[in-house]
C-alpha cells in the first residue's frame, strides 16, 4: 500500500471512529477515544505531504541503484510503521467497538500512545526538511555554522521520548527484536532506579536487574523512567549497564549455546617497541612503540579464538604471553594432533562505544566466526574511556595490528592474507587503524569488514540521527555522551575514585553467592528470559618508563599550528571543502613523513563525494524550491503554524556536545579524512542497518570511497537494530544479518587482488 492510500484509508476510519464515540455521550472514555482519533486524523494529514516531499528526493542520496539507503529513507519508513499500526488498530476498533470483549482501556492506552509517536515523528519530518533545507547537494550531514548545529540539537533534544519505549517499544523493528528490547528496556529502568539511590551504582545485584515487576506491567511508567534514565545519567551509568554481559555467569551461560573452539586465550603484550619493514622497501623498517597517550607504556590485551589447535598456537613463547583471567578460566593444554597454520588472519575490534565491553562481551559470535571462517581470530581489547580517551585505543589497537602482522606464525596464521573487522566503535577503529597503517608505510590489511561503523564523531545532525530519538540502544544523549568521554570531555568523577574504577566487575565477585541464590529460589524470572533470548631486525627491548613520552601521530597532527589538521583549520572544516584538500597535508609529523613516499604524490582532488555527477542538477533544484526564509530560521520555526511536539518533562537533558577541534580529527573521524588519506584504505565492506542512527556515516563514507573510484560495498540489512551482531543467536534474522558479516570477511580472505570500482 503506497503512503497516500495508507493515509487516506488511516483518515477514512478516524473519521468513522471519531464520529462513533462522539454519539457515545458525554462519558470520559467515549470523549478520549474521539479526541484520539480526531489527532490521529489531524497528524496523518500533516505528516503525509511532509513525507511524500522526503520520498521523492531520497533516491538523491543513496550511494547507488542497488543500495537503496539513507536516513531520509529511514525515517519515511519509520512513520510508514506507526501510520500502519494506526491503521490495523483503526480497524480493529471499528469492527469490534460493539462488542461486549471489546478491551476499551487498553485500546484507548494504546492508540494514544501511538499517537503521541506519530506526533513526534511529524516533528522529525519537519526536522528532516530543515536539513534538506541547510545542507550542501546530497550531503546528509548538517552543515550550518556550529552555533546553528548546537541550536538544533538542544531543540532536537527536547522532544519527548517516552512514548517511545513504553507501548511503542521498537515498533520499527522486526518481531522477533521486540522482546528482548522490554526484556532489556525493564533490566535498564531497574538497574537505573538502583543507580540512583546508591550515586556508585553499586548497590545493585545482577538479578535485581530484571525482577522489578511494576516496570513490566507499566508501560508508560517504564517509558517515562526510560526517558529520565538517558536524559540525566552519566557516562559511567551506561558504561556499568553495558558491562553487564561482562558478568562471569552470563558469559559463561552464552558461550554454551556458541560454537566449541580449542582455542580462547587472553594474551597480554608487552609493551616493547619493535621492527616493521616498510611496504615500498621491505629492506627499511619503521618502529613501532608501544601505546603511550594518557597513562604512559603498558600491555595491550587481545584475545586468540581458533576452531582448530594449529601450528604454533601452544608454542612455549605464546604460553608466556597468556593472562589468566581468574579461577573460572580454562587454560588451554597441549593436544597431539594440530592443524598447520592458516594462510589468513581476522584482526577483530570490539564496539561498545568507546567506553564499555570487552572482546569477552563479544565472544560468542567471534566462536561461530572462528568456525565458520577456519582462521584464527586475534579480538583486541583496548583501553575504554573516558579514563583512556582518544588517542589510546588507536593506539592500542594499532600496536596489537602490527604485533599480529609480525607474528602471526604464533596465532597459527602465515599471514597471507588479512582481514579488519569491528562492530560499531570498533567498525571506526579499523579504519583509523588502516590509516595509521598507511602513514607509517607498514603493511594495511587486505580488506576492513565493518559493522554499522562510527565514521563521524563530530556533534552534528542527520535524517538517521533523528532515528535517535525513538532508538532505545542508541539515543542522542548516551551517543553525544559517549562521543565526549572518548575526546576527553567527560569529566565527571565518582566520589569513591576506588569504587570506579572497580565498575560492574566489582559488584560481580562481591554478589555471585547472592546470585545464585535467587537462581535456586526463582527469583529472577526477568533474568531467565533475557537469557532465553540470547540464547630491518628486530627490536625487544621494553620502552623505560623514565623515557619521555613521544606524540601520537594523532596528536602530532592536532599540534601543527598552520597544517590542515591544527586547530584553527578543523574549526572551520566542513564536508564540502574535504574534497578540495590536498593528500600531503594530512600531517607534517615526523611520525608521517616516513610514509609520505608510499601514499605516492598528492595533487588536489577535484572530486565532489556529496552527490553524482548526475544528480547533481536535480539535488541543487530540490534544495532550491525550499525558501530562504527556511534556510536561515531557527529550529523551532521548522514547524508550520500550529504544530506543536510534545516536549519532555524530564527537564533540559545531560547532553554534552563536544566542540573540541580533535572530533575533526580523521583519526577520530574518518569521514573527514582527505581524498589522499582514503586512497590508503584497502576494500571496504561495509554492513549497515536500515534503522541506525548512524546509518548516514555508512552510507557517506561508501559515497566517499566509491568518488575517489575505491572498491566499496555497502550492504544495508533491513528491521533490526544497531549492534545485531551481539543478538546473532536471537532470531532469524539476525543470524542472516551476521551471515552477511562472515560473507564479507570471506570475500576479502579470498580474494588476492582487489575488484576496481568506477567513479561516481
Amino acid at each position: 500500500m503506497d503512503l497516500r492510500t495508507m493515509t487516506q484509508s488511516l483518515v477514512t476510519l478516524a473519521e468513522d471512529n471519531m464520529a462513533f464515540f462522539s454519539s457515545q455521550g458525554p462519558g470520559e472514555t467515549a470523549r478520549r477515544l474521539s479526541g484520539v482519533f480526531a489527532g490521529v486524523r489531524e497528524q496523518a494529514l500533516g505528516l503525509e505531504p511532509a513525507l511524500c516531499r522526503l520520498l521523492s528526493v531520497a533516491h538523491l542520496f543513496d550511494l547507488d541503484a542497488e543500495t537503496p539507503a539513507n536516513g531520509y529513507r529511514s525515517l519515511v519508513h519509520t512513520a510508514r510503521c506507526c501510520l500502519a499500526h494506526l491503521l490495523h488498530k483503526s480497524r480493529y476498533v471499528a469492527s469490534n467497538r460493539r462488542s461486549i470483549f471489546f478491551r476499551t482501556s487498553h485500546n484507548l492506552a494504546e492508540l494514544e500512545a501511538y499517537l503521541a509517536a506519530l506526533t513526534q515523528l511529524r516533528a522529525l519530518a519537519y526536522y528532516a526538511q530543515r536539513l534538506l533545507a541547510t545542507n550542501q547537494p546530497g550531503g546528509l550531514f548538517f552543515e550550518g555554522d556550529e552555533g546553528l548545529i548546537a541550536e538544533f540539537l538542544h531543540e532536537y533534544v527536547t522532544l519527548h521520548k517516552g512514548c517511545f519505549y513504553g507501548r511503542c517499544l521498537g515498533f520499527q523493528f522486526t518481531p522477533a527484536i521486540r522482546p528482548f528490547l522490554q526484556t532489556i528496556s525493564i533490566g535498564l529502568v531497574s538497574f537505573g532506579e538502583h543507580y540512583k539511590r546508591n550515586e556508585t551504582g553499586l548497590g545493585v545485584t545482577a538479578s535485581s536487574l530484571f525482577t522489578s515487576g511494576r516496570f513490566a506491567i507499566d508501560p508508560e511508567l517504564r517509558g517515562a523512567e526510560f526517558e529520565r534514565i538517558i536524559q540525566n545519567l552519566d557516562v559511567h551509568f551506561w558504561k556499568a549497564f553495558w558491562n553487564i554481559t561482562e558478568i562471569e555467569v552470563l558469559s559463561s551461560l552464552a558461550n554454551m549455546t556458541s560454537a566449541t573452539v580449542r582455542v580462547s586465550r587472553l594474551l597480554s603484550l608487552p609493551p616493547e617497541a619493535f621492527e616493521m619493514p616498510l611496504t615500498a622497501d621491505p629492506k627499511l623498517t619503521v618502529t613501532i612503540s608501544p601505546p603511550l597517550a594518557h597513562s604512559g607504556p603498558g600491555p595491550v590485551l587481545v584475545r586468540l579464538i581458533s576452531y582448530d589447535l594449529r601450528e604454533g598456537q601452544d608454542s612455549e613463547l605464546l604460553s608466556s604471553l597468556v593472562k589468566s583471567e581468574g579461577p573460572w578460566s580454562l587454560e588451554l593444554r597441549p593436544r597431539p594432533q594440530q592443524a598447520p597454520r592458516s594462510q589468513s588472519l581476522v584482526v577483530h575490534i570490539h564496539g561498545g562505544g568507546f567506553v564499555a565491553q570487552t572482546s569477552k562481551s563479544h565472544e560468542p559470535y567471534l566462536k561461530s566466526w572462528a568456525q565458520e571462517l577456519g582462521v584464527p581470530i586475534l579480538s583486541v581489547d583496548y583501553s575504554l574511556a573516558p579514563e583512556a580517551p582518544f588517542p589510546r585505543a588507536l593506539e592500542e589497537c594499532f600496536y596489537a595490528y602490527c604485533w599480529a602482522v609480525k607474528h602471526c606464525a604464533l596465532l597459527g596464521s602465515t599471514g597471507e592474507r588479512i582481514c579488519l573487522a569491528g562492530d560499531s566503535a570498533g567498525g571506526n577503529l579499523c579504519f583509523t587503524v588502516s590509516l595509521r597503517a598507511a602513514a607509517y608505510g607498514v603493511r594495511v590489511p587486505d580488506g576492513i569488514m565493518a559493522a554499522y561503523p562510527a565514521t563521524m564523531l563530530q556533534s552534528t545532525a542527520s535524517p538517521s540521527r533523528l532515528l535517535s530519538l525513538m532508538d532505545p540502544l542508541l539515543p542522542l544523549s548516551v551517543l553525544t555522551k559517549c562521543v565526549s568521554a572518548y575526546a576527553g570531555g567527560e569529566t565527571e568523577e565518582h566520589s569513591d575514585s576506588d569504587q570506579k574504577a572497580l565498575g560492574v566487575m566489582g559488584l560481580v565477585r562481591r554478589d555471585t553467592a547472592l546470585l545464585f541464590r535467587d537462581l535456586r529460589v526463582g527469583a529472577s524470572s526477568w533474568l531467565h528470559s533475557f537469557l532465553d533470548l540470547s540464547g630491518h631486525k628486530s627490536h625487544t627491548n621494553s620502552v623505560p618508563t623514565a623515557e619521555p613520552m613521544r606524540r601520537s601521530v594523532s596528536e602530532a597532527a592536532l599540534a601543527q599550528p598552520g597544517g590542515p589538521l591544527g586547530t584553527d583549520s578543523l574549526k572551520s572544516l566542513t564536508l564540502h571543502n574535504l574534497s578540495l584538500k590536498d593528500s600531503s597535508e594530512t600531517s607534517n609529523s615526523p611520525e608521517l613523513s616516513m610514509s609520505a613516499e608510499t601514499l605516492g604524490p598528492s595533487t588536489p582532488s577535484d572530486v565532489n563525494f556529496l552527490v553524482g555527477p548526475d544528480h547533481a542538477p536535480e539535488a541543487a533544484k530540490a534544495q532550491d524550491e525550499l525558501s530562504t526564509k527556511d534556510r536561515g530560521c531557527s529550529a523551532r520555526a521548522a514547524f508550520p503554524e500550529g504544530f506543536h511536539p510534545r516536549r519532555s518533562s524530564q527537564g533540559p537533558a545531560r547532553m554534552p556536545l563536544c566542540d573540541s577541534p580533535i572530533v575533526k580529527n580523521p583519526f577520530m573521524s574518518p569521514l573527514l579524512a582527505s581524498d589522499g588519506m582514503l586512497q590508503s584504505l584497502p576494500p571496504v565492506h561495509i554492513v549497515a542497518c536500515a534503522l541506525d542512527p548512524m546509518l548516514d556515516d555508512s552510507v557517506m563514507f561508501a559515497r566517499r570511497l566509491r568518488g575517489l573510484g575505491k572498491p566499496v560495498k555497502l550492504r544495508v540489512v533491513e528491521d533490526l537494530p544497531h549492534g545485531f551482531l551481539s543478538l546473532a543467536a536471537l532470531c532469524r534474522e539476525t543470524r542472516q544479518a551476521a551471515a552477511q558479516c562472515v560473507e564479507c570477511i570471506r570475500l576479502i580472505l579470498a580474494q588476492p587482488a582487489p575488484p576496481t570500482a568506477q567513479p561516481v
